[in-house]
């Protein structure tokens, strides 16, 4: 049975760093309010010369690095992102074209912070079908282009960065002894669509527009959401939460992080939060955190590692990988 492996991780964070205090004077908020409320400290904010391409080509060039390969090891690159450089071609290409890679196929995917869960499965389809060997899945966001910074109640909350993986194709047993992706489970749900949305597009308004939230909403929702594809992970991989080694959840607010473990019996010491270093990072958010699990040697080869995300849309989704 052919399993998407994760050979290599890479990250990318733009050089400045935007810290609670330094919204005192641009809106009406503090540092306590906002770690309080959300677990933020500090996130990241794109320069001018800083963009989505250019952070998902540092991630790539990282992870390809880590995985002991190069552009041309590479079929497919699928990138998840809701802030892309253009309207169109997909910011995937010129991904491609920075890399100087010339064969393969490359595309965008949009599911806003679940982005990189959707684009997990879509490689691990891709693989399975026979359509790649090796696919470069890369979760790059620059949100700081969208926000409203006048309004504390998103500006506060999200910042810019960027998170690969390499998925290598490598025959397993087919048990769940395998390494590599081995159940994943996906939703949405068009119906709070107005929930969290950005109020400007190419078809409707012609602008780029700002980023929208009804913050209570959303919270009220995620917890649900986030056990239900949670639990029907498991139940496709017949496991448990006890059977984990780790919980890499998307990246939003450190509540939203501790109430779907607790309601999931996932032990606080098996989550991974970077939340107090990024900020929401949307479809970067998980692979930020990945990273930085893999990096500090906390998540060995062997692990059994499950990853969650929920975003705008709503969309959300679950993925259960043996490393």
């Amino acid at each position: 049975m052919i399993r998407s492996v994760v050979r290599g991780v890479g990250t990318a964070l733009p050089r400045r760093v935007m810290r609670n205090a330094d919204f005192e004077g641009m809106v009406e908020t503090s540092d306590e309010w906002i770690v309080q409320r959300t677990g933020i400290r500090q996130r990241h904010i794109a320069s001018d010369d800083e963009t989505t391409a250019s952070l998902g080509e540092a991630a790539a060039r990282n992870a390809l690095a880590a995985a002991g390969m190069t552009p041309d090891d590479i079929d497919l690159i699928v990138l998840a992102t809701s802030t892309p450089n253009h309207t169109f071609p997909a910011t995937a290409v010129e991904i491609q074209e920075r890399l100087g890679m010339h064969h393969g196929f490359a595309f965008d995917q949009q599911a806003v912070c679940s982005g990189f869960v959707y684009a997990m499965t879509t490689a691990d389809l891709y693989i399975r079908g026979g359509q790649a060997r090796r696919v470069l899945v890369i979760g790059a966001e620059t949100f700081s282009r969208i926000l409203d910074w006048s309004d504390r109640t998103t500006c506060v909350l999200f910042g810019d960065g960027a998170g690969a993986v390499v998925l290598e194709a490598t025959e397993g047993q087919g048990t769940m002894a395998d390494r590599g992706i081995l159940a994943a489970s996906l939703r949405s749900d068009g119906t709070h669509k107005d929930k969290l949305y950005v109020d400007g597009g190419p078809s409707s308004t012609g602008t780029v527009g700002h980023l929208r939230m009804q913050g209570r909403e959303v919270f009220k929702h995620a917890v649900a959401m986030i056990t239900d594809v949670v639990e029907a992970t498991f139940a496709a991989g017949g496991v448990g939460a006890d059977d984990l080694d780790w919980f890499v959840p998307h990246q939003a607010n450190k509540r939203i992080i501790d109430a779907s473990a607790k309601k999931l019996g996932i032990a606080e010491d098996k989550v991974v939060t970077t939340v107090h270093l990024h900020g929401n990072t949307s479809a970067a958010s998980v692979p930020l955190a990945l990273g930085c699990a893999v990096g500090d040697g906390r998540i060995r080869e062997g692990d059994l590692v499950l990853l969650e995300a929920m975003g705008g849309g709503f969309t959300w989704g679950a993925v259960l990988l043996r490393w």
